[in-house]
Formats: structure tokens, sequence, C-alpha cells
């Protein structure tokens, strides 16, 4: 099954809804979590699972932790600024331009 996704690894997106971004470190061609964790989205927001989810290194302005994300609920990060997460730097290597790329240890 070949998946099309509007995002790509090392990309840095933020959340359509809530106050968070972070770097695409893997992608899921669909839905692949807890049906707990699924059922724990308020049903108003609760996003179709027959899509692209998005694992990320997010941050808020608290905190940083990994974040999963349907593709319906992310946009392009079009600020510049670097991502703080502790792991970043663990998995990718960022450019002068700004841009991330994975380092080769972790590759796919």
């Amino acid at each position: 099954m070949i998946v099309t996704t509007k995002f790509q690894l090392g990309q840095v997106v933020k959340h359509r809804i809530y106050p968070f971004r972070g770097v695409v470190f893997d992608i899921d061609p669909e839905f692949d979590n807890t049906e707990e964790w699924y059922q724990a989205i308020p049903e108003s927001i609760r996003p179709a699972k027959e899509q692209p989810y998005y694992h990320l290194l997010a941050e808020n302005q608290e905190a940083e932790y990994v974040a999963y994300v349907s593709e319906q609920n992310l946009l392009p990060d079009t600020s510049g600024e670097p991502v703080r997460h502790p792991h970043v730097d663990q998995i990718f290597s960022r450019d002068e331009s700004g841009n991330y790329s994975l380092k080769t240890s972790f590759g796919h």
C-alpha cells in the first residue's frame, strides 16, 4: 500500500487546534495506537483513523514530549524557530537554512 503524506520526516509542524509544534520523526500510514488512546480524544475533534499519523518531538510553552497526531490536525510551521526538544540533536542534523534531516544512523 502506497500512502501519500502531506508532511515528511524532519519537517516542523504545528497542531491545528492546540498550541504545540514539533518535528516529524516517524510516520504511520494510518492509525497505529491503542483504542484507549483514540477514545480519549473528545468526540467532537476525534480524527479519522484512515489517514497518516505522525510521531513528533513536540513542545509547547511548558514542556517537551512525544506527540502522536493525525495528518488532518497538522499544519506546516513556518516560524523558522528551532525545536528545543532534547532528543532532536540525537535524531536530526539541522542545516544553515534551519531544515532538519535524519542522521544516517536513524534512516529507514
